[in-house]
């Protein structure tokens, strides 16, 4: 900060944003003037302390302090503001499937419950494809509201829990930081990497502990599967 920059008047707040130490704000009210005649950068700072050089109604360090604290106390305030759900202010009452993805939108952003979402339906080029994507993944590195306000329609993507072109009979599997993949001759199961239990999507088969499966009737896919699983930490 150089000398001289800070005119003093206006002590709202926002303005002591720019100071970094209560010496910084001393100094910034101390003209070069002030230096050649006093030649002691400490004495300086003093004088403008007690309101003999600067604005006249200088803060002392306990108020300075205490606004700088005020200042940092509003600016977590305000980060910890929960950003708007992607699906809020949507009407999506005729389209079940954006519907389900609503009602569970808030409670897989704070982690309360991971969802896999099975979809099997044609691709912009007519080839059906299918697979599994991590809700809580996608919406992390997604932004959902040209979905919700149907602009684009989610589909499956090579780089998703599962993938398969039925045409090109390409096949894919990733593991997410939510979920890892085990593949057998038996089928797909996801391990969920927080509580560790395995969720099975075999139709024919439970889906596992704190699991359930969710088959949507919805004229926008072929077929929708939704798998939901209360995350629980393992002790």
């Amino acid at each position: 900060m150089m000398r001289g920059e800070y005119d003093g008047g206006g002590l709202g707040g926002d303005s002591l944003e720019q100071f970094a130490s209560y010496e910084d704000y001393l100094d910034a009210q101390v003209s070069e003037t002030d230096m050649y005649y006093l030649e002691d950068e400490e004495l300086a700072r003093q004088l403008v302390e007690l309101g003999y050089r600067g604005s006249g109604d200088t803060l002392k360090r306990d108020e300075f302090e205490a606004r700088k604290r005020a200042l940092r106390e509003r600016g977590t305030q305000k980060a910890n503001v929960p950003k708007q759900l992607a699906s809020a202010n949507k009407d999506l009452s005729a389209q079940p499937f954006l519907l389900a993805l609503a009602n569970r939108e808030a409670l897989v952003r704070n982690g309360k419950l991971t969802s896999i979402i099975f979809l099997r339906d044609k691709n912009a080029k007519g080839q059906e494809v299918s697979g599994y994507i991590d809700y809580a993944h996608r919406l992390k590195t997604e932004n959902f509201e040209p979905y919700f306000k149907g602009q684009k329609r989610l589909m499956p993507k090579p780089t998703d829990l599962s993938y398969y072109n039925w045409e090109t009979q390409t096949s894919t599997h990733n593991s997410t930081p939510n979920f890892q993949v085990i593949a057998d001759s038996d089928g797909l199961l996801f391990k969920n990497k927080r509580d560790r239990k395995v969720i099975n999507v075999d139709p024919k088969q439970n889906p596992g502990d704190n699991s359930s499966r969710n088959e949507l009737k919805t004229p926008e896919y072929l077929q929708v599967v939704i798998f939901d699983h209360l995350t629980r930490r393992k002790n």
